[in-house]
């Protein structure tokens, strides 16, 4: 399974106007191609940070739809903001639900970068150490791990049932993340907090 996020910086006033336009309009038209399996997006409001995610059931999948692709992208940033969208691709090394998440629901991402002669101890890190204390922390929903083979960057996205949930558990997920990164030789390079604004992803459980 492989993923295509776009980062968009987007100006405040615009955000919601940029979340219709990818659930009514984009949504429905990226489903119909090929291998698409789902689609989400991640809102901070303070930042404007905004990233679309689509995923892909083969790499070859996600590769032949960037042409097609790239004027749709580049229609939402130029609506939501200015300059162009940062576009990366990723495989999903791990995806664990627990259940779906609900309006409201919230994310934590964090993006890393791992020698990738080490990238494989540091998914099992992820998946042995870091996913079964997730999954004890309270609103605990879902949590992600993309990964770049070639670089060694990661990104791991864990949500919760609500913004109250994410804020309560801070602390405890910072004393976490700090243990896992270090014993799977990460460096974490950002951290961010968003809404869950579109959750549309059909991604099977990938442990």
């Amino acid at each position: 399974m492989y993923a295509r996020s776009t980062t968009i910086n987007a100006r405040p006033e615009s955000i919601d106007a940029g979340i219709t336009q990818l659930r009514d309009e984009v949504m429905p038209m990226i489903l119909e191609l090929d291998g698409c399996i789902g689609l989400s997006m991640l809102v901070d409001r303070e930042s404007g940070r905004c990233i679309a995610t689509s995923a892909w059931q083969s790499e070859e999948a996600m590769r032949a739809t960037d042409e097609e692709l790239r004027p749709v992208r580049d229609r939402l940033a130029d609506q939501m903001g200015s300059g162009s969208p940062k576009v990366e691709e990723w495989e999903i090394a791990v995806l664990h639900r627990d259940h779906r998440s609900a309006e409201g629901a919230c994310v934590r991402a964090t993006w890393m970068k791992v020698d990738p002669a080490n990238l494989e101890r540091a998914i099992d890190v992820y998946k042995m150490a870091a996913l079964p204390r997730l999954e004890d922390l309270a609103g605990f929903c879902s949590a992600s791990l993309l990964i770049d083979r070639a670089s060694g960057r990661c990104v791991s996205s864990v949500s919760y049932d609500s913004l109250e949930a994410m804020d309560n558990n801070r602390e405890a997920a910072a004393s976490m993340r700090s243990a896992t990164t270090k014993d799977a030789g990460a460096e974490v390079v950002d951290v961010g907090e968003f809404e869950l604004a579109l959750a549309h992803l059909r991604v099977p459980e990938l442990t």
